[in-house]
């Protein structure tokens, strides 16, 4: 009995091996289809709104945004940032707001085939997913699929979905304003707007468009260029 346990569990790891390298790798070159993100917010009632744009289509200033908002060391870590993770949890153990020390590319493995929530268990698939888009995509298509999955206001998906939503012109056409705009509203996007915002969203938004130029001038996203 324990030796078919054995066999039987031995098989699934291998199923799920396989199945998990071929999906990762057509996501590669396909555009995700939907997540389980978008389906949640289908199931709930909502619709969902998205408008693939390729990254090199895209404003740069989106991806700097980005950058500066979430992960300033996009370029130069191979998925997690220990240096983030160790200070999140510094400032978290000081109490006053939660932070996170995810990454650029944790985020996408998230968000292109996890669910949101599921605590240690849903964060071990995500470490993993995490090593595999790192080890198969470049980091230009990582942050493509990002920005273009990434929520960014109830049931809006992407920054040219976010752009249109809030300024009404694609992502194109962005300005940092804007593109800061959009990066303040992705840790929290079914509570904060990018359209008139106020209180942090506003002081986040104004304090990530100035970064931009940081990000640039500094080469933070060479790996983007």
């Amino acid at each position: 009995m324990a030796t078919l346990l054995l066999r039987f569990l031995l098989k699934a790891a291998l199923a799920f091996l396989a199945v998990s390298v071929l999906w990762v790798g057509v996501y590669r070159f396909v555009p995700p289809p939907v997540t389980f993100t978008m389906l949640g917010d289908v199931i709930g009632g909502h619709g969902i709104t998205k408008d693939w744009m390729s990254l090199s289509e895209m404003d740069p200033d989106m991806a700097r945004a980005a950058i500066a908002g979430e992960d300033s060391r996009f370029c130069a870590h191979h998925g997690f940032d220990f240096r983030a993770i160790g200070n999140a949890a510094l400032r978290n153990a000081k109490g006053g707001r939660i932070r996170g020390g995810s990454t650029i590319s944790q985020q996408t493995a998230k968000n292109a085939f996890l669910f949101q929530g599921g605590g240690y268990v849903r964060k071990a698939f995500e470490a993993y997913f995490t090593v595999l888009i790192e080890a198969l995509w470049p980091k230009r298509r990582i942050m493509e699929v990002y920005l273009n999955i990434a929520e960014t206001g109830i049931g809006t998906y992407g920054a040219n979905a976010g752009s249109i939503r809030y300024f009404h012109h694609d992502a194109s056409r962005l300005s940092a304003s804007e593109a800061g705009r959009i990066a303040a509203v992705l840790p929290l996007p079914k509570k904060r707007a990018a359209i008139s915002p106020t209180g942090f969203v506003r002081r986040h938004g104004n304090t990530l468009s100035r970064r931009v130029a940081t990000v640039r001038d500094q080469g933070l996203d060479a790996c983007l260029r």
